[in-house]
């Protein structure tokens, strides 16, 4: 054997011994360590962050479904404009007073009334005769009066209490209804939600008493329900809010740890930061259009004679109206947290826009300082502590977001505000330490 071929074979055996070791050890032969641990760490973080999108959008529905739904203030918070919805008041105006009728037996009444009159000694035979055609008019002017007075009370702010008394009774029933049960002033019967109108009528009758219709008086209490919804998707609601009420309290803190962590974990976490912002932000979106989707559906499945077509939207739009303020404000402030990423970052356009603001705030302090403005030892110390400064500010802000209860856009855009006038302070005011003068 040549010495050429000894070489070539104690190559390929030199070989065979790194790619055996490379697979007892589950790794590429020639992969450094540090490379591999670099790897798994990308992976890791890419896993997290993509968890934490998904995530996102749950969190922020879980927190509604637990904070509005779930509490009897936010509740009634919520349902409070649909009182005065025109199609709503009309709705339960016509429900009152075919209840407030039905019990009185207008028809009856009228007729009775009538014929003692005809039988009266004094009564003229023609006129006498005359007055049995006079039930029908008569009973549709008192059908109308009491319609009539249905609504005032409707359109007064004494149903605004009505309406806030009731529902506030009926929030157990609401949730216990959410939760899969059924019974009491709320209940659901074959895909329907329906409210009871006892209270309301109650009120209509003092009314009635009030105006001098005596008879109302004779009214007995009535267990009067109006159709709230009525939609296929009451099943799915159940499922959905018994899932999302569990989640509430732990998973918004889930996925800010893992997002975190995400961050943390990865190579690049400016980058890391940037794209996962942004990520989230999608997922408020897609949020927001399946909201939309919702309301479409709600309103094609909503009988007409129960709603009209914008009026069920305008109260699919109010039961909502919480969740959509807390996408939004999420979204807004994810998507300050990307351009604070891309500011931060290496491009031409992050370069400038910094280079630009630096020589803003020295020129600033330069004019300031010759006009006798000097920060003296405190502008020293803010310019040797300005990264725990930066840190405490961003913490500040975060905490301030975290403990608002339901933080709205505005919120979010004027904590960021603040946060950015802080951050310019501090360089404003760190001064650099004087060049020593070349001797």
């Amino acid at each position: 054997m040549s010495d050429a071929e000894e070489i070539d074979r104690l190559r390929a055996r030199v070989a065979e011994l790194e790619a055996e070791r490379a697979a007892g050890a589950g790794t590429a032969p020639g992969v450094p360590p540090a490379d591999r641990r670099s790897a798994w760490r990308s992976t890791a973080a890419g896993v997290m962050i993509t968890l934490a999108c998904v995530l996102a959008p749950l969190s922020v529905a879980s927190v509604w479904a637990s904070t509005v739904i779930s509490d009897t203030d936010r509740y009634v918070e919520t349902v409070a404009p649909i009182a005065d919805d025109p199609d709503v008041q009309a709705a339960i105006a016509d429900e009152v007073t075919v209840a407030i009728v039905e019990n009185l037996d207008i028809d009856a009444l009228t007729l009775e009334a009538l014929g003692v009159l005809a039988e009266q000694d004094n009564m003229p035979p023609r006129v006498a005769d005359a007055l049995p055609a006079l039930a029908v008019p008569l009973s549709q002017g008192i059908e109308s009066f009491t319609h009539s007075q249905a609504e005032r009370l409707l359109a007064s702010p004494a149903f605004e209490t009505v309406w806030d008394e009731v529902n506030r009774v009926a929030h157990t029933q609401v949730v216990t209804l959410l939760e899969g049960n059924e019974g009491g002033a709320v209940s659901a019967q074959d895909d329907t939600i329906t409210l009871n109108l006892a209270p309301i009528i109650e009120q209509v009758k003092e009314r009635l008493v009030d105006q001098g219709f005596e008879l109302a008086a004779r009214i007995p209490e009535i267990d009067r329900t109006f159709v709230l919804v009525e939609s296929e998707a009451i099943t799915s609601a159940q499922r959905g809010y018994v899932v999302l009420n569990a989640l509430g309290a732990w998973l918004p803190f889930v996925a800010v740890g893992l997002f975190v962590g995400g961050v943390y974990a990865a190579r690049n976490r400016r980058r890391a930061l940037l794209r996962g912002s942004l990520g989230v932000v999608a997922a408020m979106v897609v949020l927001g259009a399946g909201l939309a989707l919702a309301r479409t559906f709600y309103v094609e499945t909503t009988p007409a004679g129960i709603l009209t077509a914008e009026s069920a939207g305008n109260t699919f739009e109010t039961l909502v109206r919480f969740l959509r303020s807390s996408l939004r404000a999420v979204a807004v402030l994810f998507l300050l947290l990307a351009v604070a990423a891309f500011v931060t970052g290496p491009s031409t356009g992050a370069v400038r826009t910094r280079g630009s603001v630096q020589r803003g705030l020295g020129s600033l302090r330069g004019s300031a300082e010759a006009a006798g403005w000097q920060t003296g030892p405190v502008g020293d110390w803010i310019y040797a502590h300005r990264g725990a400064l930066r840190i405490a500010t961003f913490l500040a802000g975060g905490l301030a977001l975290m403990f608002w209860s339901q933080p709205t856009v505005w919120v979010v855009v004027g904590v960021a505000a603040i946060v950015v006038l802080v951050l310019l302070v501090i360089e404003l005011l760190g001064r650099p330490p004087a060049t020593a003068p070349a001797g």
